[in-house]
Formats: C-alpha cells, structure tokens, sequence
C-alpha cells in the first residue's frame, strides 16, 4: 500500500499552492494528507477542506481519498466506500481502487472486491500489493488456487513480502499442506520477525498439527508483539490482530484442558472492540467457547489416555446417550451429535425425527463416528446435550451434528425446537428455543471440518401460537430455515464448515409416509458409502429426494470446506 500512496502524496503537496486560507494550507493540508495522522484528525482536516469547496477534480479526489483512509483506520469501511467511490468518480487511480477493494474485502464482499482489485491492476503496471489483496479475496471466496496464484505474483514482484508468504502459506494449509504452509510462515517470520500475523498462522498450524506447547507459545508471542506495537498499516482493520491472537491461544489451551488460561484468553478476546466481519466472528465463537469452559468440570489433563467406555442412553426428558468425557485429539478423532424430536406437546408431533436420528446415528457409527443421540429432548437435555458436544468437539477433527424434528427462522435466525416448547403471551420465543446460529460459532475453528445437517424445515409450527400469543416477530411467513449467511454478527459460514438443509432455504420438507423423512431415509443410505467425498455424497441423496418426492422437494448445501472430506475410508 505504502508504494500507492506515493502518487497521491505527490498530488497532495501540489494542492496547498491553489488559493484558500492560509490555516487550510499550512495545518489542514498536511493533517488531510499524511498517512501518519490519528484517524480523527484526519477525517476531521478533510472534512473542513471539502467545505472549503476550493478543490475540483483530481485535487478533490485526493481530499475524497484521504478521508477514506481516515475512515480506514477507524473500521468504518461502508465511509470508506462512499468516500473511494466519489473519489473514482473524480478521477479513478490505482491507489483508491485497491483502498475500496480492501474495504469491500473487510465487509466479506469478496466479489465485488476482486473487480476493484482488477480495475486497479488494468489501471497501472503491475503491483505485487494489488495482487497481495486479491489473493486474500480470493482466499476469502475459498478458491485456494486461485489465491495461491496472485500470492505467487506477489512475491515475484517483492520476494522480500512478508505477509506474502504468510497468506500464502495459509492457503496451503487449506488445501491440507500443512509442511508447505510452515515453510512459509516461517519464511515470513525470518523477513521480518516483528510480526504477530505469523506466530497466529503458526499457532494454527500446530494446534492441526497436535503440538499445543508450540501453539501456546507462538500465540503468546503474537500476543506480546502485538500488544508493545500495534499493527499500523491502515490496511489492517483496528484490533483485529490482537483479538486473532487471543482466540487463537484460547482454543489452544481448551484443546489443551487447561480451561482456567482458555478462560481468560475468551474474556480478553471479548473486551476488546471489533470493526471488521473476521473480528466479529473470532468473538462470537469466543463467547460460546467461554460459556461452555465456564461451565465445564475439571477436564482430564492433555495426556491422559482416552476412556473406552461406552455410555449407556439414559431416561431425562427424552433418550440421551451422554458425550464421553473430555479426551485428547487423535488424528481420526471423529464426533457427532445426533437429534431427532417428534413427540411435541404444544405444537404439531412428528412421527419421523426419532427414528431418522436413530437411522443416522446406526450409519455414523458403523463408520467409526462417536456418536451423541438424543431423542425427544426438552428444552434443558437438548441445551445440555448440545453444550457437552460443542465442549468436546474442541479435541476432534471431524465434527458432524444432525437434527431432525422442528426448526424455525425469527429475523432471519435459525432456531431448533425442543419437544417442550409453548410460547405464552409475554414470553420470549426465542429463549424456548436453541438457536443455531450458537451451534455455528462454537464449532467456528479453521483446524476442524464440521459437518451440519439439518432436517428441520417440514413446517412452520409457531405461526398460529405466535398470532394466539399476540406476538409478529417476522415468523409467521417464514416456512422452513434462513440461509445462514451469517453468524449474527456479520461474519460468514466459518472456514471448513459444509452446511446442508433437507430442503432449499424458506422452503418446506415433507415428514415422508414411511418410517423415514425422503432426506434422512437417502442420507443414511448414502452416508456411508465408502470412498464418497462428503459433496457427492450430498449431491446423491439430493438427486434420491428429488426424484422420491416427484420435484417438491430439493435439498440445499452451502460449504466452504477446505478440501475433499471423506466420512467412510476410501
């Protein structure tokens, strides 16, 4: 970005020569256009020369850009947007393209900021900054390759690039190299050996690896680093490293058992404030991870043998088989969480989710899944159930949940119902049920694929005791699920995640006339079938239901795995 900038200064210092008040020359022009100015006084001096209303065109796109850098540094990037986009108007450059192709990238608007990205390589010679920025584009939309590719232009351009070879090499540990990416983490520590980003991206790497001592201690390095010099490239959102260290030395020491130092690295995570979508996330996922070590007994200290023992399913307001007790990851560690509510008191009873979660509990097992069910739970054994499982699921690799029975969207949340559930007027609907979005955030962790299949979407069961209630939440006309596009907090599905729904978004699944729904009836069939990557596993029991149900019903997936996944070995 520095490189960039250079023209615009060199255009900034010509600005002060045209006629206007001597303070606006000697004390705003250099307080607008200085890339060292405090963000408030920045935007503050270009505010009061744009009023000035002496500057057009060029010079004015310049005043437009720096503003957007003001707002840059603040994290306040739809200000950043409206600022470059007046500034292209004005006059297009390289420099405010790729600085609203950041903005666009710090929003999660991958596509629209790989066309900046593009517009700003067409305008000049080639730039290894501008193809740093479209690789992580790139890797943001999960196109690893493609990513890899404009990393690859911008080390030739600058092999000296540092952050570079660090996202580079984070792309290859998407793509499963975890040895080629810790050569390039490594590479980027070497350059330059102040940088937190790439003690985080070691962290990860091995924490994936099984070596939580060094992940502990190059995420306390990171912390360190970070804390005595904050980050100051304006292209770095506020606090994000800081908050990345944190999380990332957290889950390190959860994997580890050590819950005491886990808790405390969540609560640091979550004092501080977030501007960008990532940020958002890392603090979502820490607010669930810190409930469930909150609440959790003393763990098995990190190298304890794993129990063998098998549970036995218990009667607690419907069949549970409780998760076993916390154990160290192993490299096949495989965990799943299986529901199926039917027997609802106060809303329509289903006759098929307890026995498409005992179906689909029969073939994970049988691939080498250790399974959690649970039938007809209430409120309080399916919050418990589901909590145990989101604690445990920190030392697995692999980790798939199922829910047949109820779901519903409220304000474009997803939420699971409980065979209990009533609402009443001056209740709060949506604490009678768990909501997924909860579920999303405490699986959130790029060392861990998780598989989320829900067949909940038969019907909207809460439209007419919600009108009896007296209560409009946006439910009423919602059948069936939301996309979860979001985790609540304006981050996307989490990296090395796959989602599936029984049927499309918004629409409604059949329950099915035989002992199985369509969806789970195929998915149990296929889902141990023995060499199938997990996507074409979903893409034939989509092309089973669809044809079993005569073109009523499609089912839906969203995936941003990291790889191909298998559930049965090869």
């Amino acid at each position: 970005m520095r490189r960039l900038l250079v023209a615009l200064c060199l255009l900034a210092a010509t600005l002060w020569s045209a006629p206007c008040s001597a303070q606006a020359r000697s004390q705003l022009g250099p307080l607008c256009t200085t890339d060292t100015t405090p963000a408030d006084q920045m935007i503050d001096a270009c505010n009061k020369i744009v009023a000035l209303k002496v500057f057009k065109g060029p010079q004015l796109a310049t005043i437009y850009f720096w503003r957007a850098v003001g707002w840059n540094k603040k994290g306040d990037y739809t200000r950043v947007i409206a600022d470059a986009a007046e500034a292209i108007r004005l006059q297009p450059s390289q420099a405010v393209y790729n600085l609203r192709g950041s903005a666009y990238y710090d929003k999660d608007e991958y596509d629209i900021a790989i066309a900046d990205f593009d517009d700003a390589l067409k305008l000049g010679p080639p730039s290894g900054i501008i193809f740093h920025n479209r690789g992580n584009a790139w890797r943001g939309k999960g196109d690893y390759a493609m990513a890899i590719a404009d990393y690859d232009m911008s080390i030739k351009a600058d092999p000296k690039s540092a952050f570079a070879f660090k996202n580079r090499g984070i792309s290859k540990e998407a793509l499963g190299d975890l040895d080629g990416a810790l050569a390039d983490i490594n590479q980027a520590i070497r350059l330059d050996p102040s940088l937190p980003q790439p003690l985080i991206d070691r962290t990860a790497i091995w924490r994936a690896k099984g070596d939580l001592d060094r992940a502990i201690a190059d995420g306390s390095e990171a912390i360190r680093l970070a804390k005595e010099k904050p980050p100051t490239n304006i292209m770095t959102p506020p606090n994000s490293v800081l908050i990345s260290g944190y999380i990332h030395r957290a889950l390190a020491y959860e994997a580890k058992g050590d819950y005491a130092h886990a808790r405390d690295d969540y609560k640091a995570t979550l004092a501080i404030v977030a501007s960008d979508a990532g940020s958002k996330a890392n603090q979502a996922t820490a607010k669930v991870r810190l409930s469930l070590v909150t609440d959790a007994s003393a763990p098995i200290p990190r190298d304890a043998p794993a129990s063998t023992q098998q549970s036995t399913p218990t009667q607690q307001q419907g069949n549970t088989t409780p998760a076993p007790s916390p154990a160290p990851a192993s490299p096949d560690k495989r965990m799943a969480l299986v529901i199926g509510n039917g027997a609802y008191a106060h809303v329509k009873a289903l006759p098929n989710p307890p026995n498409d979660a005992r179906a689909v509990a029969k073939s994970l097992r049988d691939i080498g899944f250790t399974v959690s069910e649970g039938v007809d739970l209430d409120r309080a054994a399916m919050q418990k159930m589901t909590r145990n499982f989101l604690r445990e699921a920190a030392r697995a690799q692999v980790a798939l949940v199922y829910y047949a029975g109820h779901g519903v969207q409220v304000d474009g949340r997803n939420y699971l119902i409980p065979v209990d559930v009533e609402l009443k007027a001056g209740s709060s609907m949506t604490e009678a049920m768990i909501d997924m979005d909860t579920i999303m955030a405490g699986l959130d962790d790029q060392v861990r694929t998780n598989i989320l299949i829900f067949d909940a979407c038969r019907n909207n069961p809460m439209a007419q005791p919600v009108a009896s209630a007296g209560t409009n939440r946006g439910i009423e006309g919602a059948s069936g699920l939301a996309a979860p596009m979001s985790l609540g907090a304006g981050a996307t599905l989490g990296a090395g995640t796959l989602i599936a729904f029984a049927t499309a978004p918004g629409q409604v699944a059949l329950d099915g006339e035989g002992a199985n729904s369509p969806f789970s009836a195929a998915l149990s069939r296929h889902i141990g079938t023995p060499g199938l990557e997990v996507q074409q596993m979903l893409t034939r029991v989509r092309a089973e239901v669809v044809s079993t149900t005569k073109n009523k019903q499609v089912p839906w997936s969203n995936s941003s795995l990291l790889g191909e996944v298998y559930l049965a070995e090869k």
